[in-house]
């Protein structure tokens, strides 16, 4: 075969020096080009880490043994050589920015993995990058560079649970400079003073939530390939809202990145929430602002404890399936169901009629009503099956108000109805039930009671005692705890004493807890977890919002901000993506099928949130340490993973 001259630039020898030329052959392969890439540059060093980067196709040559004839490759190529492994600048949801090394040559998702492994944050497969909103910067704040800190010089480890030395992962603990930066990455930051969060970008509508979700990178092409470079600016944060295996000994990081995350979706409104739960969600900020600065951060445990702790573990996972008593068994075949008054009302147009009273009954997973109690043997007036439907709640503590607001799916879109509650023990009762249902779940379900429990420990919460006097009330910044909408409305002296009320009933709990409380009342909220598209329906001449959840696709309208139509994953059969008209054709039981392009996002992130959710329903408990990356990639990768 004839030999033919190809130049390829070698990055480590500087932008001004001329690239190298080397005499090849259409079937010399990859490895054998860099082999006499590296002879020719007569450079002592180790080579390992680097690989030839295609320019024009964009593309990574990582398969030394294709030759150049099978890649594609001629003398005109212009080719790179350069570090698989690159300084980036990443944000973390606190608001720290860390430059550390990443790969820019393998998926994202694998990227991912490298960053989460070297910050000690367990299931990394619930985060990704995402390119940064741009604030607008003012004059005066252009000077003002943000601090960045140096973890370029760190090493990352290869094993999957890092060696812990006085808490933290060894490879933080060798120098101060690290510690110092564990020490911030693993305790919840203060509050920031209410100008900073004045300076924030806030999604002013829906369509500007979409475009947030818009900048999802691709899971499954490399960074490189997706136009990031050395040293450019990307966002680590939580994508898939849920969260799995949480195990506050070992995540200490991961617990306050999402807290984080929580907390700063709640100041900048990218949540909605109530007067209530904002100043709940203020006291909690409060009481966690204080423990952090009080309380030394050492979650120490013996070597010994952890094997103790993972064999009780694999101990009540085996005693579950023990065999129960027949007594048991029986109760259980007798399905439980839950009676009492209630009041319902259904909103229609043109209607001023208020609430009427029924004879209500809960079976399995759906509400029947009678017009009296002796009437319930008979026929109801009508049943409503409550699988697939949306509980949200409509609660006020203080005005003693407790309905739950049902949507409930119907062929024509989503029907509205509220149930009124007499008192909070019967609130938290039917809502516990209601929420089961919507999961297609009955009252046998042994999370019924332990939902119960998690509601009426919301409500207690709530309640305020305006007895108790406390003398903190110099020392709290409320404007700091409370969205920018709160601020405005309301002085500082008229929060903080109704923040201290609400802190009352959370001034007993310890850093962990509540840390975890706050997640707990974040993932109560209606709109928790939903990442937000604009699309176009087929058919449709207008844009609407698609809302994609962790169990669930809402579709939105776009003029009101109504829920239009639900779809649950556990009814969908396929769905596919056209890719070379970008659009997303899903099919659901019941013949119901529908199909949207996207209008602000590319159809491979609506696709991958999609596939992501359903890859996170097939992690269990028993297989926690193995991550099945294949699976990721046969549900989210596009065509070309295929």
């Amino acid at each position: 075969m004839a030999a033919w001259d190809l130049s390829v630039a070698v990055e480590d020898l500087g932008a001004d020096a001329p690239p190298i030329t080397v005499s090849v052959t259409s079937d010399l392969h990859i490895g054998g080009v860099i082999l006499k890439l590296v002879e020719k540059s007569q450079v002592k060093r180790d080579w390992s880490d680097h690989a030839l980067w295609w320019e024009q196709k964009q593309q990574w040559l990582l398969r030394t043994a294709w030759t150049l004839e099978k890649c594609g490759i001629q003398a005109d190529a212009g080719l790179i050589f350069m570090p698989q492994h690159k300084p980036l600048r990443l944000g973390l949801p606190n608001g720290l920015n860390l430059r550390l090394r990443v790969c820019f040559s393998g998926p994202v998702f694998r990227t991912v993995l490298g960053i989460c492994k070297m910050l000690n944050i367990r299931r990394p497969e619930e985060l990704s990058l995402l390119r940064p909103v741009e604030e607008k910067k003012r004059k005066k704040d252009r000077d003002l560079s943000e601090e960045l800190y140096d973890l370029t010089e760190v090493p990352l480890t290869s094993v999957s649970r890092p060696c812990l030395y006085n808490g933290m992962p060894a490879h933080f603990a060798d120098s101060p400079k690290t510690e110092k930066v564990y020490k911030m990455l693993s305790v919840a930051q203060p509050a920031p003073p209410p100008e900073a969060i004045a300076k924030l970008y806030r999604p002013a509508s829906v369509v500007d939530k979409a475009h947030i979700h818009s900048r999802w990178l691709d899971s499954s092409r490399s960074l490189m390939e997706q136009g990031v470079q050395e040293n450019d600016r990307l966002w680590l944060r939580f994508k898939y809202y849920c969260f799995h295996d949480l195990e506050p000994k070992y995540d200490a990081v991961r617990l306050t990145q999402m807290y984080e995350q929580a907390r700063w979706a709640i100041l900048l409104e990218d949540i909605e929430c109530t007067e209530e739960e904002m100043l709940l969600f203020g006291a909690i900020q409060y009481h966690i602002n204080k423990l952090s600065l009080s309380e030394p951060q050492t979650m120490t445990s013996s070597p010994a404890m952890d094997d103790l702790d993972s064999a009780l573990q694999c101990l009540e996972v085996k005693l579950v399936g023990a065999d129960s008593s027949p007594q048991d068994m029986l109760e259980n075949l007798t399905a439980p169901e839950l009676n009492d008054y209630l009041k319902i009302f259904r909103p229609k147009r043109l209607t001023l009629k208020g609430y009427k009273q029924y004879w209500f009954k809960f079976k399995d997973a759906s509400i029947s009503y009678y017009k009296s109690k002796e009437e319930s043997l008979g026929e109801p007036i009508q049943q409503i099956n409550l699988k697939g439907c949306e509980a949200a709640p409509d609660v006020n503590v203080a005005g003693q108000k407790f309905c739950i607001k049902l949507l409930i799916p119907a062929p024509e879109g989503m029907n509205e109805v509220y149930l009124r509650c007499e008192n909070e023990e019967q609130y938290s009762s039917w809502m516990a039930a209601c929420r089961l249902a919507s999961k297609g779940k009955s009252l046998a379900d042994s999370s019924f009671q332990s939902e119960v429990q998690s509601i009426r420990s919301f409500l207690a919460m709530q309640q305020t005692n305006p007895n108790t006097h406390t003398d903190d009330s110099m020392s709290i910044n409320t404007h700091s705890l409370v969205s920018p909408r709160y601020s405005k409305k309301y002085k500082a002296k008229q929060l903080t004493p109704r923040i201290l009320e609400a802190y009352q009933n959370v001034a007993q709990l310890s850093l962990t807890d509540a840390l975890l409380r706050f997640l707990q009342i974040w993932q109560a909220l209606p709109d928790f977890g939903i990442s937000l598209v604009v699309v176009r329906f087929k058919g449709s001449r207008k844009d609407e919002v698609l809302g994609i959840a962790p169990n669930r696709l809402i579709r939105i309208d776009l003029g009101v901000g109504e829920v239009v139509k639900t779809w649950r994953y556990n009814n969908m059969r396929q769905w596919n993506v056209n890719w070379d008209i970008r659009q997303v054709a899903i099919e659901f039981d019941g013949n119901v099928n529908i199909a949207f392009s996207c209008v602000t996002a590319d159809c491979k992130i609506v696709h991958e949130f999609i596939g992501g959710y359903i890859f996170m329903s097939t992690r269990s408990r028993e297989q926690s340490d193995t991550l099945n990356e294949e699976l990721f990639h046969k549900l989210t990768g596009g065509h070309e993973a295929l």
